[in-house]
């Protein structure tokens, strides 16, 4: 399927009308500007969920972007599943028939959406399809598909045309039909940001639909902040308060009915790897062990919600 500008029309003669839902908090605007512009030609409608910004995002929407639909600005950060969650209901309303999860500082590829909808039309078991994910700040880099092997998560090759069944894909750049957010239920708006991608995706398998990771859609696309150098190789690095979120919503999703126990093995041993490396090579690194130790306390409690 090859883009092209009228992509978003063609695909709404055949039935389909793709509604991107972009979340944003804080954004830099030149940077959300280049994101619409890729993207509006892609799809249907286009609304940004606004977390409760400092910027007037929507009278900078009348002035530089008025080709997006619509700027819904929350009265308080609601984190990212509550975001998605009221970009959902809009899309809904507008009639869509899919929904595209967009964060403010992804850039996709000028046949992204029509590579993840062919994928989609491929596979009638198919809950969701998502992009190869590259951060412009390593160039050579990206962010794997994944499948459960065993007790390990094992990188999936990716080269063109191929599309893999996966075990979760990220939330943005995720391209989900409406049918499957309807049985499947909304995003989880109570663990504010983290693992909340995750939770769906797994839930989403749990429900008998597959997740498609799709090697010719791209995406740039950038995870964390600046990488930390160590022995040679760059990982990704988070502040101390995101620590806190990822271990605790973790722990969170361990305990849910749906998770195999298998997979809650190994992302454990993974996530016991993460506290360790960000303890011992990360920046700030007591805070780090606060936030980690804080993160698995509030987990096995059942803790939830936006404070830290």
């Amino acid at each position: 399927m090859n883009a092209n500008p009228s992509t978003a029309v063609a695909a709404a003669c055949q039935g389909v009308s793709v509604a991107a839902v972009i979340v944003t908090f804080q954004p830099d605007c030149d940077a959300l500007l280049a994101q619409i512009e890729a993207l509006r030609p892609q799809v249907a409608h286009m609304v940004i969920v606004d977390n409760a910004s400092t910027v007037d995002l929507p009278a900078w929407r009348r002035e530089a972007v008025p080709q997006v639909d619509a700027v819904l600005r929350m009265e308080r950060n609601l984190g990212i599943g509550g975001a998605q969650n009221r970009g959902i209901d809009w899309a809904r309303a507008q009639g869509a028939s899919h929904v595209l999860l967009m964060d403010q500082d992804s850039v996709p590829a000028a046949d992204m959406v029509a590579q993840l909808l062919a994928a989609l039309q491929d596979r009638p078991d198919a809950g969701a399809a998502g992009p190869l994910h590259a951060d412009p700040r390593q160039p050579k880099a990206h962010s794997p598909f994944v499948w459960l092997d065993g007790l390990r998560f094992r990188r999936l090759p990716c080269t063109a045309g191929t599309v893999h069944v996966v075990d979760h894909l990220i939330a943005s750049g995720c391209l989900i039909p409406m049918p499957v957010l309807e049985q499947v239920g909304a995003m989880r708006e109570d663990w504010f940001i983290d693992f909340v991608d995750v939770e769906w995706s797994l839930r989403t398998r749990a429900a008998r639909w597959v997740l498609l990771g799709v090697c010719s859609a791209h995406m740039a696309h950038a995870l964390g902040g600046p990488p930390i150098v160590f022995m040679g190789r760059r990982f990704l690095a988070y502040p101390a308060w995101r620590h806190y979120f990822q271990v605790r919503n973790a722990v969170l999703l361990y305990r849910q009915p749906f998770v195999p126990l298998r997979w809650s093995l190994a992302s454990a041993w993974r996530l016991l790897m993460k506290i360790g490396f960000n303890c011992v090579a990360g920046r700030s690194r007591w805070q780090h062990f606060k936030a980690s130790v804080r993160g698995l306390w509030d987990g096995a409690r059942g803790r939830a919600g936006a404070s830290w």
